[in-house]
């Protein structure tokens, strides 16, 4: 799934009796997909949830067990589950405590909203099980640490003041991995979907693999069309290597979240045809990465499988992609949503998808745009110093262009001695140092120098003339 140059990413893996060991999983990339959230916004979500009416999850699970919806073997699995976690909560301290009680918290949050369904409750037990094993036993984790256990294939994510959670994209890239990675790894690839088609979930009328974390204003359940289609592309490359085509199914109950508008699904129409959204949540936010992720995955389904309904989402989403990818090259490098740049991995995880999109389709502007981020990799950064001219005794803001994000250094000297100094970061566009007063008047000598997210150098040297 991702460009070759991502590096794999270190996972601390919990084994039997509390021990953790940090190894590099070669198929667990090292973009970090979806960013940590703010704490502030996990609790004014809370917050605002926590003034509903509410119900409870013991009383949902009884409304679900006498509704015939979950046997009684599940109804006592899961109320055992739920009260071992609450007697773990009581005898932890410290953050232990409060990341285990943000899991059941959130556990009682989704209950309270309704969303406690019967098919949600395998991967949220599952959530609550693989927490209450790591924070009796496990170590403390950095923010955004990826996880793993011994007696698992997925992937999960720790997002403080959340627990860990499912890392579903992680997940099925890993499954991705796992068949590039060659007949031997076959084996791995069958026992990891084998654990994360069960965990799916009803939504916009099929099986999704939804997030139950509050992210960035989204509370959950909520899901995402670049890990809908990183599965459709996983279970796509499972039936070329298994020949089974139960994953061709499963992939097909995948299908209608695509067509379902949001919040329930990720579908946003366009005059041209369709955008997929990387939040089910936030239909104003357009992630160029997780739209090329996601027509990679549905056109790998539809040419695999030949189902129609496939291509023509692929479709509709393609000549939308294709009319407003320019509009993410700034001629020196990418953009991660319109206004913002990538970082250097998200520049090269979006040249990446690019590369494959060109492949398969072969349509130039993908091609073309490929090149071109390729390109600017190790194109050095271009400034232009815009202020010639102050007056002395007075702050002056020293204008200048940036091609591309840098950390651009600027030195004022008169003769041969210097008299301001001082570096920051800058996005692309124009910006300024702001420049204490200059007391002589006289032409001083300017050095701009900036080095880009790859390591590119590029200086100038200008003039500033001071009047009196």
């Amino acid at each position: 799934m991702f460009p070759s140059t991502a590096a794999a990413a270190p996972v601390v893996v919990l084994g039997p009796h509390g021990r953790a060991t940090v190894r590099n999983d070669r198929f667990v990339t090292g973009p970090a997909i979806t960013p940590t959230p703010a704490p502030a916004t996990v609790t004014q979500a809370h917050a605002a949830r926590a003034r509903r009416p509410q119900r409870t999850v013991r009383s949902e699970l009884t409304r679900l067990y006498r509704s015939h919806q979950i046997t009684a073997t599940a109804y006592r699995g899961y109320n055992a589950s739920f009260n071992a976690a609450l007697a773990a909560e009581r005898r932890l301290r410290g953050t232990r405590a409060s990341e285990l009680t943000a899991v059941t918290e959130n556990l009682h949050q989704i209950a309270a909203d309704g969303s406690l369904t019967a098919s949600r409750l395998p991967v949220l037990f599952e959530t609550l099980d693989r927490n209450r094993q790591w924070w009796t036993t496990g170590p403390l984790l950095g923010s955004g640490q990826r996880v793993e256990f011994a007696d698992s294939d997925l992937v999960w994510e720790y997002y403080p003041g959340q627990g860990i959670e499912l890392q579903v994209l992680g997940s099925f890239g890993k499954a991705d991995g796992l068949y590039t990675g060659g007949p031997s790894d076959y084996p791995e690839l069958r026992t990891l979907l084998s654990e994360l088609i069960p965990l799916a979930a009803r939504r916009g009328g099929g099986m999704t693999w939804e997030y139950y974390f509050d992210f960035d204003g989204g509370s959950p359940p909520w899901t995402s069309a670049m890990s809908q289609g990183t599965g459709l592309e996983a279970l796509s490359r499972a039936y070329l290597a298994f020949k089974d085509p139960y994953y061709l199914r499963v992939a097909n109950r995948a299908l209608p979240i695509f067509s379902a508008r949001p919040p329930v699904g990720v579908n946003v129409k366009t005059p041209l045809g369709t955008r997929y959204l990387q939040y089910s949540f936030a239909p104003g936010v357009d992630i160029i990465n997780a739209f090329l992720q996601t027509l990679i995955g549905l056109y790998d389904y539809a040419q695999v499988s030949g189902d129609p309904r496939a291509a023509l989402l692929f479709a509709a989403g393609n000549a939308q992609a294709q009319a407003e990818l320019p509009h993410f090259d700034t001629g020196a490098w990418s953009l991660y949503q319109p206004g913002l740049e990538d970082t250097l991995d998200y520049h090269t995880l979006v040249t990446g998808f690019l590369q494959q999109l060109c492949t398969r389709t072969q349509a130039a502007v993908y091609c073309t745009t490929a090149d071109h981020f390729q390109a600017y990799l190790t194109t050095p950064p271009v400034l232009q110093l815009l202020t010639g001219a102050t007056h002395a005794r007075r702050a002056t803001a020293i204008r200048f262009r940036l091609s591309k994000y840098s950390h651009v250094g600027i030195v004022v000297t008169s003769g041969d001695q210097t008299v301001f100094s001082t570096s920051a970061d800058f996005p692309y566009g124009v910006d300024a140092f702001s420049v204490p007063p200059l007391k002589r008047p006289g032409l001083y000598t300017i050095r701009l120098a900036a080095t880009d997210l790859a390591g590119n150098f590029g200086r100038i040297l200008g003039t500033l003339k001071v009047s009196r």
